[in-house]
């Protein structure tokens, strides 16, 4: 398998900025229509100011965590725990009033981040759960436990929130199938095994991050999975909904919003990942395909049938 990285310079994916909005070209209260499908490169507190009000149906943030980080030439430096509640405010506090009513909110973080992410969130909605993902790439402590572990902040604006469960399913193989009657109970025969569609948990050991042989992968330090993504979006939306990404990085959010039927905003500051973006979106108008996501259901990491089928 040849490597399928996205990563080029600024100069070579000139291109595809062409179709990138510029924050400072924006005017205050734009509205929906000059803004959604759009990448908009700039200063995200400044772009955030100019959206219009209660368009949003989904927030999915994932912002710099409170430590040492490089991002192409710009750099996020760790800074104190109340240094990051101030930050975490400050960007959350701009995104609320672009909310409706019935929205909902992921953030992403890690574990040194979660309880300042946790307090600030609370101050604007309400918190309904913390998941908490496998992280199975990273390098190896040789004083610590190694640091496999993220988490996202569930919330929403008001109590009356759409949250759709079938369209989040997982497909487990049956290890041990129980028979009532002679039928399958709970557990479906399929020509490559039995497998059992299970309600998710906040807990999700099913997630690969992307690697140099996935076309979805790109040289972006913090990027992650569209299956990750994927879940949060179909439980979270419908069809049409409008799905905002504050800190858009290489587009995962965006990209995959669109493969799900759904319209995006998506602002970024470094014009490389915006090009990445912009390139990985031209690639999904051809192929939709969500790594792990099949027939309407998640399979488990590294499943046989999973495999087979992402070939295609």
């Amino acid at each position: 398998m040849r490597n399928k990285t996205i990563d080029f310079s600024v100069e070579d994916g000139a291109i595809y900025l062409k179709s990138a909005l510029n924050e400072k070209d924006l005017k205050k209260d734009t509205s929906l229509e000059n803004v959604v499908d759009k990448f908009i490169l700039g200063d995200t507190y400044e772009a955030l100011k100019k959206l219009p009000k209660k368009s949003v149906d989904l927030l999915i943030c994932d912002p710099p965590y409170n430590l040492n980080k490089k991002f192409g030439k710009n750099a996020f430096l760790a800074i104190s725990s109340e240094e990051y509640i101030k930050y975490t405010r400050k960007w959350l506090s701009l995104c609320m009033p672009l909310l409706k009513d019935n929205a909902s909110i992921y953030i992403c973080c890690d574990w040194k981040c979660s309880n300042e992410i946790f307090s600030v969130l609370k101050e604007f909605a309400i918190i309904q759960n913390r998941i908490t993902w496998q992280r199975e790439k990273g390098r190896g402590a040789k004083a610590n436990w190694k640091n496999g572990m993220e988490d996202i902040w569930f919330a929403s604006t008001t109590e009356d929130y759409y949250f759709n469960l079938s369209a989040v399913k997982q497909r487990r193989r049956v290890l041990a199938p129980y028979k009532d009657n002679g039928k399958p109970k709970d557990w479906t025969q399929t020509p490559d095994g039995k497998y059992r569609d299970t309600c998710p948990s906040n807990f999700w050991d099913d997630i690969s991050v992307p690697y140099w042989s996935m076309s979805e992968n790109t040289a972006h330090p913090t990027q992650k999975p569209e299956k990750l993504i994927a879940k949060l979006i179909l439980a979270s939306s419908k069809e049409g909904d409008v799905v905002l990404d504050p800190f858009g990085g290489s587009g995962t959010t965006a990209v995959t919003a669109n493969k799900l039927n759904r319209r995006f905003i998506s602002i970024e500051q470094n014009p490389q990942y915006v090009a990445w973006s912009i390139k990985r979106l031209d690639t999904a108008k051809l192929d939709k395909t969500i790594q792990g996501y099949e027939d309407g259901v998640f399979w488990e990491r590294n499943t046989q049938l999973n495999l087979k089928r992402t070939k295609k």
